[in-house]
């Protein structure tokens, strides 16, 4: 079993502690597909050997953020509390919400908002309509940048040279026969995304799921975060939430950068 791609780890010194980087692997390696792990499990994923791993884990265990049955062990709902620090030390979130929550009321479909990670864009605010959804999303959900309306939004916001060498990492794969898999052409999407100040999405990461994106900016213009509207194809057409849900979504983008002190129109 391969281990995750994580980042590589400078090398240890006063400013880096690398048995708390190696706790942080250690969480990394709980995911969708390995929910609950055996010790072995855990120290192939992570490159560490069985007793580094077993000291990391009975930590854990002791500090509440792990449970095991002797043989497996899996993440307990504690380690939320990591997550949760950072949304509730921004209050961008608690801004949002409320403006999120009259968009939804008004164009009937789902609203999020994400920031970048790297070649990927989190969740980390969602507001749900009452339709369902063929996509379970949420908080803290990872998607690839390259190919979402908030990604493409996200990803314009880096200088040029900093988007070109991300791009040239990008590992290219067709999800949808709508999928960009040129490098170009994706470099294209994400200028226009710039240019025009949004970006429409039109089922090139899930067949069937179209959305639309608009930055959220600071004080400063820059940006940092975005949000978006997402619907189904077979009950809103591409054109049809260009023309009836961008505007309204531009507007609560620009509420919201209002609050966070970015200039009005």
């Amino acid at each position: 079993m391969p281990p995750p791609n994580f980042p590589q780890s400078p090398r240890p010194g006063d400013s880096y502690v690398q048995s708390f980087a190696r706790g942080l692997e250690v969480i990394r390696s709980f995911r969708a597909e390995a929910p609950q792990q055996t010790l072995s499990e855990v120290a192939a994923r992570t490159g560490l050997t069985r007793a580094g791993a077993r000291r990391i884990l009975l930590t854990l265990q002791t500090l509440g953020y792990v449970e095991s049955d002797d043989r497996l062990f899996r993440l307990t709902p504690r380690i939320l509390e990591l997550g949760f620090s950072y949304l509730s030390s921004m209050p961008l979130w608690n801004l949002a919400e409320p403006v999120m929550e009259t968009l939804v009321d008004q164009v009937r479909e789902s609203c999020s908002a994400a920031v970048l990670d790297g070649l990927e864009i989190v969740y980390v605010m969602r507001v749900h309509t009452h339709k369902i959804m063929r996509n379970h999303l949420a908080i803290g959900s990872r998607l690839p940048a390259c190919w979402t309306s908030m990604g493409r939004v996200l990803l314009a916001a880096l200088p040029d040279d900093v988007l070109r060498a991300r791009l040239e990492s990008v590992p290219l794969q067709r999800l949808t026969q709508h999928t960009t898999v040129d490098r170009s052409a994706l470099l294209a999407h994400i200028r226009q995304a710039r240019a025009q100040g949004w970006c429409l999405v039109n089922q090139e990461l899930e067949e069937g799921l179209i959305s639309v994106a608009a930055p959220l900016t600071n004080r400063a213009g820059q940006t940092v975060a975005a949000l978006n509207i997402s619907g189904q194809a077979n009950r809103t057409s591409a054109d049809a939430m260009q023309a009836g849900m961008l505007p309204p979504l531009l507007e609560a983008a620009q509420a919201i950068s209002q609050m966070l002190g970015a200039p009005g129109r």
